[in-house]
């Protein structure tokens, strides 16, 4: 396992500059989705990767476990104005997927596919950041139900709602189009440091 984080004690101090505009820091993990919590039985769960990459594949959940994996610690940042900083995780890096199923050159963005027939969509080039990964474990323990066991999307330069919990799925695409809160009227890309908080609803 490999580590990618600055020592706690390192980050700690005045915290004003790791906090965008308009959020107020929490020292709560406030547990907020659309819908019930699904159940899962992790023996006919599986993983897919699809869409404009070279080789697609669906992963068990023993297969997904056995991959590389690292812990980082990071801040996250919700649209409805809570940060949480120095959160602790442990997953397979967003770069190990991608080295498996090699996107082709035309591939531009992702959408990643959850349970309850929830999605969002990111920037491929988000995705390649170092801290991007598909996170198991949240400070040593794996994730509990209502935080997205067994695995989310940690992308922790975007608002927290691109982290899709409860993650089943990868798909590669050409062009950019609105997932689950995006067609609602979450802002398409949602940087917080940019506040990007609300688009128009496609439906507007």
């Amino acid at each position: 396992m490999a580590f990618d984080f600055f020592n706690r004690e390192k980050r700690a101090g005045d915290t004003s500059s790791r906090i965008p505009p308009g959020q107020v820091e929490t020292k709560k993990f406030p547990v907020l989705h659309y819908g019930s919590v699904p159940r899962v039985d992790l023996t006919n769960w599986d993983f897919r990767v699809w869409g404009l990459v070279e080789k697609p594949i669906t992963l068990t959940w023993e297969q997904l476990e056995s991959l590389p994996r690292k812990t980082i610690v990071t801040d996250i940042h919700c649209v409805t104005r809570w940060s949480k900083l120095d959160t602790a995780w442990t997953g397979v890096p967003f770069r190990e997927v991608v080295e498996m199923v090699r996107p082709n050159p035309e591939a531009k963005y992702v959408m990643a596919h959850a349970e309850n027939n929830f999605t969002t969509n990111i920037p491929l080039d988000v995705l390649l950041d170092d801290d991007v990964m598909l996170a198991h474990t949240y400070d040593g323990q794996p994730l509990t139900p209502d935080h997205g066991y067994p695995l989310r999307l940690l992308v922790p330069k975007r608002y927290f709602w691109k982290s899709a919990k409860w993650l089943r799925g990868l798909e590669f695409m050409p062009a950019d189009k609105p997932g689950f809160w995006e067609d609602a009227g979450y802002h398409m890309n949602g940087d917080p440091w940019k506040e990007e908080r609300y688009g128009t609803p496609t439906w507007w």
